[in-house]
């Protein structure tokens, strides 16, 4: 009998000295004010997205604050002559930092700041009326490509380069900038390169490019560059050794149309034929040929341009000539979805892209121009 009161002694001294544990910290959700020990089980609340679909999606929130959004497109604005086109064929598109839309025709330039549009010509300083690309750069300055040089525009004066100062060739494909500001200029003939001071290029006759030329450049997050070749697929330079990717390696056609480089350093690689994407590791290859559906029994999506948005999803024009028919196609990290004339685009003949900083979708067609809003 002692030692049974003896046990249950023990038991209520050790009861009334252990402490209680829980969680101590009067900010998170199970706080409990009992809880003399925190035993490390505190739950915190953390608003954000918790619905996956979402573009925003937060995987850490455990509360969602309602700030969920889906990118959906909500209208398309069409532009014409009738708007202040100086023509409905328009060849390029691009925004600069400031959300001004850049247009190029073969009648020459045309800026559009929402209300009015300014008009350039050959008479202002441009090389040539014809105008094939334009570029922004992050220092607010226009770049023109023509097929007779490239010209640039600060805001108040032009400078036009070509093969007396500078390119490899007049014939100009691509402008595209780096890290450090410089730019690079794909040609028929390889790829120039300026840093605001010299000019350099490489060629097939100085390194291991494409002779096809160059269409486009751009940039892994290491500062390595990336090329596309017309008829020789991709081309890395590393800044010492250039190594080439084709169909060899898996792409799904060495006719390369475009080039881009997203935020995991995936390499997006339009062709004649699809997109082909080549991993970070350079390694693996995955390809998509039916980004836009189209009747049967035709399924291959020649790609016109690339495009990627602040919200990570690649967007692509598509043009089968032989059809007439195109349309732009993005890859929400699902799937593939499509617009085209049905949806209310301007044109079929989808000729460029570019994104402004709302991520309104501006597209160039032979029939005007689509301003896709997104919300």
């Amino acid at each position: 009998m002692k030692k049974i009161l003896f046990l249950c002694i023990t038991l209520l001294i050790f009861n009334a000295c252990k402490k209680e544990e829980g969680c101590t910290d009067p900010s998170a959700s199970n706080y409990d004010s009992q809880a003399v020990e925190d035993n490390g089980t505190c739950i915190y609340s953390l608003s954000g997205c918790t619905d996956n679909l979402a573009i925003n999606y937060d995987s850490n929130a455990n509360n969602d604050d309602g700030s969920c959004f889906y990118g959906e497109i909500s209208s398309i604005i069409n532009y014409s002559v009738v708007d202040g086109l100086l023509s409905d064929f328009i060849e390029c598109i691009d925004v600069d930092i400031n959300d001004n839309i850049w247009i190029g025709s073969s009648l020459g330039l045309q800026m559009y700041n929402g209300f009015e549009f300014v008009n350039y010509t050959s008479l202002d300083g441009l090389a040539d009326n014809n105008i094939k690309v334009i570029s922004s750069s992050n220092n607010g300055n226009i770049w023109v490509g023509t097929d007779f040089g490239i010209s640039q525009f600060d805001g108040l004066n032009w400078i036009t380069y070509d093969i007396t100062n500078g390119l490899i060739s007049n014939q100009v494909k691509s402008i595209d900038f780096d890290e450090d500001g410089t730019v690079w200029v794909g040609t028929n003939s390889g790829v120039s390169f300026y840093n605001g001071t010299s000019w350099d290029s490489y060629s097939d006759a100085n390194s291991d490019l494409h002779w096809s030329g160059v269409n486009a450049t751009d940039f892994s997050s290491n500062g390595d560059k990336w090329f596309a070749s017309p008829l020789g697929g991709i081309t890395h330079f590393d800044g010492s050794n250039f190594i080439n990717y084709d169909d060899s390696d898996g792409l799904i056609s060495k006719y390369s149309t475009d080039l881009l480089i997203d935020d995991q350093n995936n390499k997006w690689i339009g062709t004649a034929s699809g997109i082909s994407v080549l991993s970070a590791t350079n390694v693996n290859v995955i390809n998509y040929t039916k980004m836009y559906l189209l009747p049967p029994p035709d399924t291959l999506n020649p790609v016109v341009d690339l495009e990627i948005d602040n919200w990570g999803r690649i967007w692509v024009g598509i043009y089968v000539g032989y059809l007439s028919e195109g349309g732009v196609a993005y890859w929400n990290g699902d799937a593939w979805l499509d617009l085209d004339i049905q949806d209310g685009l301007a044109g079929s003949n989808i000729k460029d892209l570019s994104i402004d900083s709302n991520n309104n979708i501006w597209i160039a067609t032979t029939s005007g121009i689509s301003k896709v809003i997104t919300q």
